[in-house]
């Protein structure tokens, strides 16, 4: 029998629900005030004669028929109601403190976001800023309460736990100097997505195991091979136990995928991981393509070093956080060649797209800044809109302004395998197309991205010389490093791009690089790897061959 406080949260939830559904607002606010009085009630509802329910203060007749409903169903069929055509993202919504029913009724209606990975996103590119009631200082402490909440899950992006993970393996290191401690599992194979942290230790049990509880550390599992702590950062912490001379087979076994471990075999028990590819007599493969067991030379792996410019950012023309000199220079600070500036295209009035008259100013404005930067150079791009039938948002007059176009789906995600294929299709059949952004449109852990046929669009890239984008924000990684292989087998090149909306942005080069490892890829078939010479060679021979 439900008690007083969890009808009470039913009908606080039917209210707050009602709000962001814009329903009655009389209704809304009634049932608000029921579930106010009914947690403040000396006695429990289910022990009071049903006929004099409706006497208590904030509880009418209509309150009470739904109080005796819950009391005798333990359902409230209005709730049910409402819950069922609501996102579960945007009901979870409601957890983030900083954002009641109006706000996230704007969130979910206005800006078309329904969860609440997609919404830390749109903080992270400052588009809150663009609607009504939502301002600087909303919009941090909207991001701070999600980051908050999203700590306390159970799974995380490897960028998020990557520090937390550094700083414990240091600081194991510090205390147990004569014990070995090495990272193994997801975050050794560098999965974009990490369940548990673990690690392979000669320390102990009995030494290692009072390292946690005596910092508040909780004991999930433990056996005689390994033992599992979750302390207040919500994060699990496994550590596989092994001896000198057994820490290269278990530091093996543990940072290999189950497939790839059974094509390879019996493992022989040694030191050091490498003795077990010299007794097979194969070349040592790199933790992160320890997925599928792939015979054959092992590729030279791209590396974060050989990225030579920054594709894809925007600037505070639409919606990111700088101007597009100080973003400039920032890339030349670091060391890259040059910039493609790619803001927001006219449809995206979330995001302050550019329209044509904009985009004038905005290329006068870079070709002044080309003109002082030496050896540096800033390409005018735009990242336009793919439209409900896969035209651009531009006329090709507007397109052809451009050193190059990156195409993108960004509005009405909610579609069928045919729907999204015909868009994306006409978009990389568009002559102005030089680039297929974050082709599935997905966000980890958020948002699975429209159902595409990835062999078709790969396809269909090489066909018509598009590249494709390996989105290096950690919330996308997309394309899927899972399909990178045939991308490469096909002919097609890939670009791993920031889409930095901030100066800190161009980091997340990092992850894009950890990925394109896992898909195999090289320096040699990466845009973003071209120098400068290259890269405007490759613009200029593609706009040849398309004859624009």
């Amino acid at each position: 029998m439900p008690d007083n406080y969890q009808i009470a949260e039913m009908f606080s939830l039917l209210s707050k629900l009602m709000d962001i559904h814009g329903e009655d607002s009389f209704k809304a606010k009634t049932y608000a005030a029921a579930a106010f009085n009914i947690e403040k009630l000396p006695v429990q509802l289910a022990e009071v004669e049903p006929a004099k329910i409706s006497t208590y203060k904030g509880i009418g007749a209509s309150t009470s028929k739904k109080i005796l409903e819950i009391l005798q169903t333990g359902e409230l069929k209005a709730l049910t109601d409402i819950i069922a055509k609501t996102p579960p993202g945007v009901i979870e919504m409601l957890s983030i403190k900083g954002i009641g029913p109006k706000k996230i009724s704007t969130i979910w209606k206005e800006m078309e976001i329904e969860s609440i990975g997609e919404l830390l996103y749109a903080c992270e590119e400052n588009r809150l800023l663009l609607f009504k009631g939502f301002g600087e200082k909303t919009q941090a402490n909207v991001k701070e309460s999600i980051e908050f909440f999203l700590k306390h899950k159970d799974i995380h992006l490897y960028a998020d736990v990557e520090a937390y993970a550094m700083a414990v393996d240091k600081n194991l290191r510090e205390h147990c100097k004569q014990y070995r401690f090495e990272l193994t599992g997801e975050f050794r194979r560098q999965m974009e997505i990490i369940h548990q942290l673990e690690w392979v230790t000669t320390t102990p049990f009995a030494t290692l195991l009072p390292i946690f509880t005596n910092n508040n550390f909780e004991v999930k599992e433990q056996n005689d091979s390994f033992v599992s702590v979750k302390g207040p950062e919500n994060i699990v912490l496994q550590f596989h136990f092994a001896t000198a001379e057994n820490f290269g087979t278990v530091l093996f076994q543990t940072s290999a995928a189950e497939n790839f471990l059974q094509a390879w075999g019996p493992v022989t028990t040694v030191a050091e991981e490498k003795i077990l590819f010299e007794e097979k007599g194969v070349a040592f493969i790199p933790s992160c393509l320890r997925e599928e067991l792939v015979t054959g030379a092992v590729p030279d792996l791209i590396q974060a070093s050989s990225i030579k410019g920054i594709i894809h950012s925007h600037s505070n023309w639409s919606d990111g956080g700088e101007t597009i000199e100080t973003m400039a220079r920032h890339a030349q600070q670091m060391g890259f060649e040059y910039l493609v500036i790619s803001d927001h295209s006219k449809s995206a009035g979330y995001a302050n797209g550019l329209s044509v008259e904009r985009i004038e100013a905005q290329h006068q404005y870079i070709d002044e800044l080309n003109s002082k930067l030496n050896g540096f150079r800033i390409f005018k791009s735009i990242e336009a809109d793919i439209l409900g039938d896969g035209s651009l948002d531009y006329d090709d007059e507007t397109l052809a302004s451009f050193d190059l176009v990156i195409a993108s789906v960004h509005s009405n995600l909610k579609m069928n395998e045919e729907k999204a294929m015909m868009r994306v299709l006409n978009a990389i059949e568009n002559p102005y197309t030089t680039i297929l952004g974050h082709m599935t449109g997905r966000l980890l852990l958020s948002r699975a991205g429209y159902p595409l046929d990835h062999k078709k669009i790969i396809d269909a890239c090489v066909a018509n010389s598009v590249v494709i984008e390996l989105n290096a924000h950690p919330r996308r990684l997309d394309i899927d490093w899972r399909w990178i292989p045939y991308a490469l087998d096909k002919g097609a090149l890939i670009s791993i791009d920031p889409d930095a909306h901030e100066l800190s942005g161009y980091n997340d080069i990092k992850y894009g690089v950890l990925a394109a490892q896992k898909g195999r890829l090289t320096n040699s078939r990466n845009l973003s790897s071209f120098s400068l010479r290259q890269f405007e060679e490759y613009i200029m021979d593609v706009r040849m061959e398309k004859g624009i």
